[in-house]
């Protein structure tokens, strides 16, 4: 009888302490993660409520509020005992760039326009889409032969065309120009180009044409 009395006394502390007391409930937010959002302005999208007991607050609430910003990927939202809420953020990367009307719109691998500016920013390439878009098919398949791209490719490319999905046309800052084709068979095209880089042909070529592997043309 006892030790059921000691048992229920220990649970109902329990609970007291995490439903009831003020000992653990939210006193702060911690953002982490941000460059191009403030803090601030998650946590204001965030709005997690301060002085709710923390077993009470509901993550997944939290968690799609500050998804739908949209410079925002992903995010997740942990407790961290015994009073804080820590908002984990996975901002969308800039790859490309559209010009429309004196703005510069920065878009991310999925079409999603990340930030807009007066000013176009340096290091990324200029898309060049009739509809540029999220839902755009000339759109992805550019923006897919982009995320492609090794490293040695993609930071020499100053512009990347697409007036179909199956025609892509990569324009680097050397003045080469590759005809890219479809976005399709991605390393065997890096492979062949690489190739014909390494050959005084490829290096002396204005346009490689990639677009069919199987007969690659310079001129």
């Amino acid at each position: 009888m006892c030790v059921a009395l000691l048992v229920v006394c220990v649970l109902t502390t329990a609970a007291w302490v995490l439903l009831g007391s003020r000992l653990l409930v939210v006193r702060d937010v911690h953002v982490t993660g941000v460059k191009i959002l403030p803090r601030d302005r998650v946590v204001t999208t965030a709005r997690v409520p301060l002085g709710t007991p923390m077993v009470r607050m509901d993550t997944d609430v939290i968690r799609d509020r500050v998804e739908r910003l949209p410079e925002v990927e992903s995010a997740s939202v942990v407790r961290r005992w015994p009073a804080t809420v820590r908002i984990v953020v996975r901002e969308r990367v800039p790859v490309v760039v559209v010009e429309r009307a004196h703005k510069f719109y920065e878009m991310d691998r999925y079409g999603v326009i990340v930030v807009t500016t007066s000013r176009r920013p340096a290091g990324l390439p200029t898309l060049m889409v009739a509809n540029p878009s999220a839902a755009d098919p000339a759109t992805a398949a550019a923006l897919r032969v982009r995320g492609d791209l090794p490293a040695r490719f993609a930071r020499r490319l100053a512009q990347i065309e697409a007036s179909s999905p199956e025609s892509v046309t990569l324009r680097f800052k050397s003045g080469t120009t590759v005809v890219w084709g479809a976005a399709e068979r991605s390393e065997e095209k890096v492979r062949l180009i690489d190739a014909l880089l390494a050959t005084p042909e490829g290096r002396a070529a204005r346009i490689v044409d990639v677009s069919s592997p199987e007969v690659v043309t310079t001129r």
